[in-house]
């Protein structure tokens, strides 16, 4: 299926939920925000979270610095 993030088309097998697409791309889950369709998606709800086709992930990582 195909699923756009951060603007880019993805190609994801079908089932995929929000938890397995942060595992597959290794991103370290206490320092990104997931906004699913215009809306923001707790951390805790990521497991539950199945993506479908033409789903729009924005996915935001903080950045610390001084």
């Amino acid at each position: 299926m195909k699923v756009l993030i951060n603007g880019n088309p993805v190609e994801l097998p079908e089932g995929m939920t929000l938890a397995g697409l942060v595992a597959r791309k290794a991103l370290n889950p206490a320092t990104i925000i997931t906004e699913l369709n215009l809306a923001i998606i707790p951390r805790d709800r990521w497991p539950a979270t199945v993506l479908k086709e033409n789903d729009r992930l924005e996915i935001v990582t903080f950045v610390g610095g001084g």
